[in-house]
């Protein structure tokens, strides 16, 4: 007797379920005790990813709780994807539902943060755009000008110090201050940077994504923080490789 993909998978998720009928081991009989260590090791295998792929999650829950944790969100989530580098998109919206951390509002935001660095890594190569190129358009023209983005700029939006919090943990940075922080991701060279905007600068910088033209998105941060500087922002893009291309109108 075969057993289907989909069988399998829902007992090997689910300690609860019985062996699958017709699952047996190399002597013909029923598969048992060889089935449960499979079982087991799949979760551990799975919950191993998923805490290499979200450190700052892992050491802000602790080790024991975190694995907890992995273990509901590995059965809820099984991968869809066979690159397990991309395992764990759905802990940002499993974090705000399950029961146990709720009232760790920054806990989602955090696992944001992580998701976008890991899309930073992987994500494809591109040629920044020479400084000069953009120093040598006249003002008017500078206003109007739109922009193509790296596909490695990454941007996360919080109400919670995320950066922050993300130093503090794996750089030794300062105590968090409770103040909301926008993620800016960049990779200028092999590895994603971060910094951390307020929320006028990473209005500035969706305003710009969303294929705003440099004025206009100066104008978004201003309906924000109406001193708003544009230096150290546009400076941040630009010393990020993010900017790859000019488009006027």
């Amino acid at each position: 007797m075969t057993v289907s993909q989909t069988d399998f998978r829902a007992a090997v998720l689910d300690p609860v379920r019985p062996v699958p009928e017709g699952l047996v081991d190399p002597e013909g009989r029923a598969a048992g005790k060889r089935f449960d260590v499979y079982r087991n090791n799949v979760v551990v295998s799975l919950s191993n990813a998923l805490g290499e792929a979200f450190p700052v999650i892992r050491k802000l829950l602790g080790e024991n709780n975190f694995r907890i944790l992995a273990g509901h969100f590995v059965r809820a989530h099984p991968p869809v994807s066979p690159l397990i580098a991309l395992y764990g998109e759905a802990l940002p919206g499993f974090l705000e539902q399950f029961e146990p951390v709720r009232s760790l509002g920054y806990l989602p935001d955090v696992a944001r943060l992580e998701l976008a660095l890991r899309r930073a890594y992987h994500a494809a190569d591109t040629l920044s755009l020479p400084p000069a190129e953009l120093q040598a358009l006249p003002p008017d023209a500078l206003a109007e000008a739109r922009f193509r983005l790296a596909p490695a700029l990454q941007l996360v939006e919080s109400d919670w110090p995320i950066v922050s919090i993300w130093r503090f943990n794996m750089e030794d940075g300062p105590k968090p201050r409770p103040v909301p922080e926008t993620a800016l991701i960049t990779r200028p060279q092999f590895d994603p940077e971060i910094a951390a905007l307020t929320p006028a600068a990473g209005t500035f910088v969706s305003a710009i994504a969303a294929g705003g033209s440099l004025g206009e998105a100066l104008s978004c941060a201003s309906e924000i923080d109406a001193g708003f500087d544009l230096t150290p922002t546009l400076g941040a893009l630009i010393s990020g490789g993010a900017l790859i291309a000019i488009e006027e109108d």
